[in-house]
């Protein structure tokens, strides 16, 4: 008698891995393989990040942002994303975050306003996947803002992004 709740337990605890790795999967088809974005709009309060094409919606990922809340990034460490347009200017596929594209934050105006508040700018932003080791978190990396300022989508929607968007792009992030 007892082997029986042990096999429900063991299908239980199966069931609940199987459902959390598919959280990390896209209910929709994947991008065609031509599919190219010409520019990328972040907005920080519906934590969204859309990818467009000619002025086409390709699509759009829900995210997560930096911890240190909605706030524009003034500084260096205060966990913040930053507000502005920039570019891809690198990507890392070594990135110890499933991938990542580099944000060309800060820009001139990004120095010289942290320059006249004494701060440094901060630097190293990234639209990337969840830390190397845990992508099996999928979607529920989204419920609360955990990066230190960088735009987090699961592994799977950074590969798409990964392979759609390439360097030069440019990234638009607002309120």
């Amino acid at each position: 008698m007892k082997s029986k709740p042990l096999v429900l337990m063991v299908g239980a605890v199966a069931a609940v891995i199987a459902a959390t790795a598919a959280l990390g999967r896209s209910a929709e088809p994947p991008l065609p393989a031509n599919a190219r974005a010409d520019s990328v709009l972040i907005d920080k309060t519906g934590h969204t990040m859309t990818l467009f094409s000619g002025g086409q919606t390709l699509r759009t990922y829900v995210v997560s942002l930096g911890r240190g809340g909605l706030e524009a990034k003034t500084r260096e460490g205060d966990n913040r994303t930053p507000e502005g347009n920039y570019r891809i200017d690198a990507r890392n596929p070594r990135s110890a975050f499933h991938l990542s594209l580099h944000i060309s934050y800060p820009d001139a105006r990004d120095t010289a306003a942290a320059a006249t508040r004494g701060d440094k700018p901060g630097g190293d932003i990234m639209i990337h996947g969840i830390r190397n080791g845990l992508g099996w978190l999928g979607t529920f990396h989204r419920w609360v803002d955990w990066t230190a300022g960088c735009v987090a989508v699961t592994d799977a929607e950074m590969e798409e992004v990964w392979r759609v968007v390439p360097d030069g792009t440019p990234v638009e992030i607002r309120r």
